[in-house]
């Protein structure tokens, strides 16, 4: 009975993180960001467990059938979970028309929130159910049940991630996860017998709810912060938040099988004052990732993800440990007191949904995460009751110290003699803007080099001016992505073209500012802080030429501009003879993706041709272009700005062009 009991607790375990994967990855599109879909659904998944804990589990305690409970409840996570295969793309769509074009960062956010956790709700909140129904069942204690529920989750995280999504797909692997949560439900029912009920007895203390609600909010708190400083040192990509969350959930499991085994993980207000020391020692570890990720200087895929790993370990370990250990402390300290384990879980979890919006979106922002992190210490030093141990001042003076004489936790790479112009660290990325000892300015996301430079003007501006060039009269034109600015800019240069650039990151449209001088004086595009995707699905404005920026498609969520999806999106936004452009980074795609993208792309645009905006064999940029009623380019003499872009005569403009419809489909794999 024990083994099955923590047999099914694995097994529904790797379901749940299964979910949080899959969900995370198809909310994504609907609601603009990754880090938006990541902070929207956590929050959602704690605030159903928390719901499901405590209506479900006090009922589920005094019942003489948990099992059953048990089973129904693995039985709706499973059921529910099979609804949203079939209703995800209705439900984003919703969320999309909901959110609209241009949101306020507010109505963004609060829809982001609120949709996620409705649209989740019965599925999580049956999930906060099944460790109350599973410890009332007595065949195990908390502490085992909650560890192999955990590690279950650890692999789910990682199985799903690396494997399952790849080789399934979203909805396939969502299916498998069913299939396991029915299975529970199944292998319960039949199996597993209860215990007498235990009677019930009066609390005689609140003070270890307060404690768990804290430490929830406070846990979660690191994770966020900590995952959000890590996009500046690693790839960033869905399987780095993967390891990253396999390696926070295998410390709180390892904490909570220490927690049944060794006395010394029993004493609470020494776990609080050592996770206090130990988020400072986390803190240390993150000014030392970059420094640690340049020692190693990985080489291919694999060894990425062995270096991201190593990073997530040292962040994590012993903060999470000494999470799990203190999880199972708090709830023997709240049985002790009469309180059922179910308020015990629920107001954990609660404090642990407010951490997403109050760390990940506010605090993290106004104060910066070295600031927001210290402010975590100082939580778990405040709920540990003895002030008047040294082991409680030594990282009391400790988080002082940190708060007043070190630097932030921000990431610029500087170059010999270069210099910081700007730096924003916002709730989905910092942004910077780096001046080399030449006087080049480069715009850096999360550190990275990849959204322009005032160096690039040349080629950035023929971005722009090769597919207006082709189109010969637009009046009105979409910039997907803004990046530096310099390729809407030079568009905007253009007489009587109206010029909408559309960027997610304000931060960035600020920095553009530092760009200007580089395009000289002029009108300034209209710019629209949105996502891409959202914007050209929810708006019902008509464009002459749309460009598409070239996004780096290994990036979080950048893969999803360029789908079928997204690009039959785009042509419902073009007019009769409108005229889309998808620029394409060449010297960062393998052959795989590049025939993957251009498949994607003659499926909605089968009359595509594809134009060298740069013929630089270190950085080649190709686009892949096409009007909506057919491919037939114009031959318009240019405008005069055009002499400065190479682009002075009718036979530069077409002879950038380099391939037509039937040789980019020879391009192609056979088996399409």
């Amino acid at each position: 009975m024990s083994a099955l009991a923590l047999l099914l607790m694995a097994a529904s375990g790797f379901a749940g993180l299964g979910y949080q994967v899959i969900w995370t990855q198809q909310l994504g599109l609907a609601l603009g960001h990754e880090a938006v879909a990541v902070l929207a659904v956590v929050a959602a998944f704690f605030g159903g467990l928390s719901l499901g804990a405590l209506l479900l589990g006090r009922r589920i305690e005094a019942s003489a059938q948990p099992a059953r409970w048990y089973a129904a409840c693995e039985a709706v996570i499973g059921l529910w979970g099979a609804v949203l295969m079939a209703a995800m793309p209705a439900a984003s769509s919703a969320a999309l028309a909901l959110i609209g074009p241009s949101a306020t960062p507010a109505w963004h956010w609060s829809v982001a929130f609120a949709t996620s956790f409705l649209l989740l709700l019965p599925a999580t909140a049956a999930m906060g159910a099944t460790l109350p129904a599973m410890a009332r069942l007595g065949t195990a204690r908390v502490a085992p049940l909650y560890a192999a529920n955990t590690l279950g989750a650890v692999a789910g995280v990682l199985v799903t991630a690396f494997w399952l999504i790849p080789q399934l797909g979203l909805t396939r692997s969502a299916g498998l996860c069913v299939l396991l949560n029915l299975a529970c439900a199944a292998g319960a029912g039949l199996a597993l017998r209860a215990r007498p009920v235990p009677p019930p007895r009066p609390p005689t203390s609140l003070r270890p709810l307060r404690q768990l609600a804290l430490s929830g909010l406070l846990g979660i708190a690191y994770e966020v912060l900590a995952v959000r400083v890590l996009s500046q040192v690693t790839e960033d990509t869905v399987y780095t938040f993967a390891l990253l969350l396999a390696v926070y959930l295998a410390g709180s499991a390892l904490g909570a099988a220490a927690h049944a085994r060794w006395a010394a993980l029993r004493d609470t207000p020494r776990l609080l004052q050592g996770l206090a020391a130990s988020v400072l020692l986390g803190m240390a570890a993150l000014w030392g990732a970059e420094g640690l990720r340049d020692t190693v200087q990985p080489a291919g895929f694999a060894a990425a993800l062995a270096t991201e790993a190593l990073l997530a370990v040292s962040v994590f370990a012993l903060p999470t440990a000494l999470m799990g250990a203190l999880f199972c402390q708090l709830c023997a300290e709240a049985d002790a007191a009469g309180l059922p384990l179910s308020r015990a879980l629920g107001v954990n979890t609660l404090g642990a949904m407010v951490a997403a919006p109050l760390f990940g979106v506010g605090l993290a922002s106004a104060l910066g995460p070295k600031l927001a992190l210290v402010a975590v210490v100082v939580g778990y030093l405040l709920l540990a009751p003895a002030w008047r141990r040294l082991a409680w001042w030594l990282p009391a003076g400790a988080a002082a110290a940190v708060a007043a004489l070190a630097p932030p936790l921000a990431f610029v790479d500087l170059p010999e003699g270069g210099r910081l112009l700007s730096y924003n660290d916002g709730p989905l990325a910092a942004v910077s803007v780096v001046e080399d000892a030449a006087g080049v300015a480069r715009l850096r996301i999360n550190n990275r080099q990849q959204e322009g430079s005032s160096a690039t003007v040349f080629v950035d501006g023929r971005q722009a001016l090769l597919p207006l060039l082709l189109h010969g009269d637009p009046a009105r034109a979409l910039f997907l992505g803004v990046g530096a600015g310099i390729t809407s800019g030079v568009a905007a240069h253009l007489p009587g073209l109206q010029v909408d650039a559309v960027e997610l990151l304000p931060d960035v449209i600020d920095a553009t500012e530092l760009f200007r001088p580089a395009l000289g004086e002029g009108p300034r595009p209209h710019f629209i802080v949105a996502d891409a995707r959202r914007h050209v699905r929810t708006s019902t404005a008509q464009y002459d030429v749309i460009v598409s920026d070239n996004f780096h498609p290994a990036r979080s969520g950048s893969g999803a501009l360029y789908t079928r999806e997204h690009f039959s999106a785009v042509r419902e936004r073009l007019a009769a003879q409108g005229l889309f452009c998808q620029w394409l980074p060449l010297h960062q795609l393998d052959l795989d993706t590049l025939r993957s993208i251009t498949a994607s792309f003659l499926a909605v645009f089968p009359d595509g041709a594809a134009v060298l905006a740069s013929h630089s064999l270190d950085t080649p940029t190709l686009g892949l272009v096409a009007r909506r009623s057919g491919t037939r380019f114009a031959q318009h003499t240019p405008p005069a700005m055009a002499r400065d872009f190479g682009l002075a005569e009718p036979l530069a403009v077409l002879g950038s062009l380099v391939a037509t419809a039937p040789r980019c489909s020879a391009s192609l794999p056979a088996r399409r």
